[in-house]
């Protein structure tokens, strides 16, 4: 008798562990993303949010990953470092499969040792040139780094443009300071003289006194390197003061927001575009329609790097056949994801050991209110 209840509560337990098992398998893998959803980066914080939420709803109507669905949690930093610190340690505690975000440089900088504590990845928008230079394995871009985007611009305002002289206007944080550093190396690499240095704050409204600083240095080209809204009124302002040079930027001067709050000011600004709308890549295209559909405006890039970070979470995770938090990582690093294999990668990446970035690029100007690609540019490694 005893035998017998024995056997039965030991088959009870196996059952329920199998039930259990079989739970865990099936259960939604959790991403959370902590991104600028108010305050000054309200634009791309959303704009990333809005991304990741198409991605996920395209491959959850297919089945999921690995037959699994996704569910995501967005918490706020509201574009404040400190805030986006608490958030995360708040995420993690919730034991998610990844991280998306933030956006801004100088939160991704704060919160990124502790992702890499938690041992997951971290798929994020941020540019500056440092983020993946510290040796964090755990962080990847969704976008390039300064350090690949600055030579390019740099060599096309010295090479193609023949600038001698240049002023440099940039926003006083992480991201604008690590560009600001990248593109003066690149200008003296090139004998290209910076004769105006020019400082600004996030959220400035005023750039009057920063666009005299330009007119006064007289120089060959402006490079401005701000965030959406600043971008807008710095160029407002510039043109208000009838600054002659051209006006040459990276993907935020470019973006669709600041087309939109500029008007008129964005028509002539050029600059080099990692990631846009506007490329003439029909997967890109098929992306923002769908996007527009769903929200009702066209988006930046930072729309498009919160879809990416969603793909390149999938593509890893079927690469490794397994849905495992501490595997993943590892197995983005060196990953190549093609557009034949994953369509919602959009275009050919590859992700190197640092967690940066290679793929086409674009070289853009705003021509009566609409970026116009003018170039396509290849793969570094291709």
């Amino acid at each position: 008798m005893l035998k017998s209840w024995t056997g039965a509560l030991a088959g009870v337990l196996l059952a329920g562990g199998l039930i259990a098992q079989a739970g865990a398998q099936n259960a939604p893998i959790k991403l959370i993303a902590v991104g600028e959803l108010s305050g000054a980066g309200a634009t791309v914080g959303t704009n990333f949010k809005n991304g990741a939420d198409l991605a996920i709803a395209e491959i959850n109507a297919k089945g999921g990953i690995l037959g699994r669905k996704i569910e995501i949690t967005h918490l706020d930093t509201q574009s404040n470092p400190g805030n986006a610190r608490a958030q995360v340690q708040k995420a993690l505690d919730e034991n998610p499969y990844a991280l998306l975000g933030p956006g801004y440089s100088g939160s991704v900088k704060v919160t990124a040792p502790l992702v890499q504590q938690a041992g997951i990845a971290q798929v994020m928008g941020g540019e500056a040139a440092e983020l993946t230079q510290a040796g964090i394995d755990t962080l990847f871009r969704t976008s390039f780094g300064q350090q690949s985007s600055m030579p390019k611009i740099a060599k096309y305002m010295a090479e193609d443009m023949k600038a001698k002289t240049a002023a440099v206007m940039w926003v006083n944080n992480d991201f604008g300071k690590g560009g600001r550093d990248m593109v003066t190396k690149e200008f003296a690499a090139r004998g290209v003289k910076v004769v105006a240095d020019i400082s600004t704050e996030a959220g400035q409204a005023d750039f009057a006194a920063d666009a005299v600083k330009v007119k006064n240095a007289n120089p060959d080209v402006v490079f401005i390197y701000l965030n959406e809204e600043e971008s807008a009124r710095a160029l407002k302002e510039l043109r208000r003061q009838n600054v002659s040079a051209p006006l040459i930027g990276e993907t935020t001067l470019l973006g669709q927001k600041v087309i939109e709050l500029a008007g008129d000011a964005a028509n002539g600004v050029k600059g080099h575009v990692g990631l846009t709308t506007d490329a003439p890549v029909p997967a890109i295209q098929d992306f923002r329609k769908r996007f527009s559909d769903k929200y009702n405006y066209v988006p930046d890039h930072n729309g498009i790097k919160g879809y990416l970070a969603v793909y390149m979470i999938k593509a890893a995770t079927e690469k490794q056949g397994k849905v495992d938090a501490k595997e993943l990582p590892k197995t983005l690093h060196g990953l190549t994801i093609t557009p034949d294999k994953e369509p919602g990668i959009l275009m050919e990446v590859t992700i190197d050991k640092n967690g940066d970035l290679d793929r086409q690029s674009f070289l853009g100007e705003v021509v009566n209110g609409k970026q116009v690609i003018k170039e396509v540019l290849p793969k570094l490694n291709k």
